[in-house]
């Protein structure tokens, strides 16, 4: 795995981390694939929240698609 990309991905998890954390859930990085594929765990509330689903694709993959170049899709693992 590229580590910038990595590192890349990780700087843009802070950024939303804290709107995770206030409603008492984060997310963890698993893996960045090759085809721009990030993997993320989600913990804490947001592990069976039901709402997770919209949080993924509404909140943590629209900025790190937003954030890091080449990042295609963000799937929960």
């Amino acid at each position: 795995m590229d580590s910038t990309l990595n590192e890349r991905v990780l700087q843009a998890l802070e950024t939303i981390r804290p709107y995770l954390k206030a409603d008492g859930g984060d997310v963890e990085l698993v893996k960045v694939t090759p085809e721009g594929i990030v993997e993320v765990r989600l913990t804490g509330a947001c592990s069976n929240c039901p709402m997770s689903q919209m949080t993924l694709r509404a909140g943590v993959e629209r900025a790190l698609i937003r954030e890091v170049p080449g990042i295609r899709r963000v799937e929960a693992v």
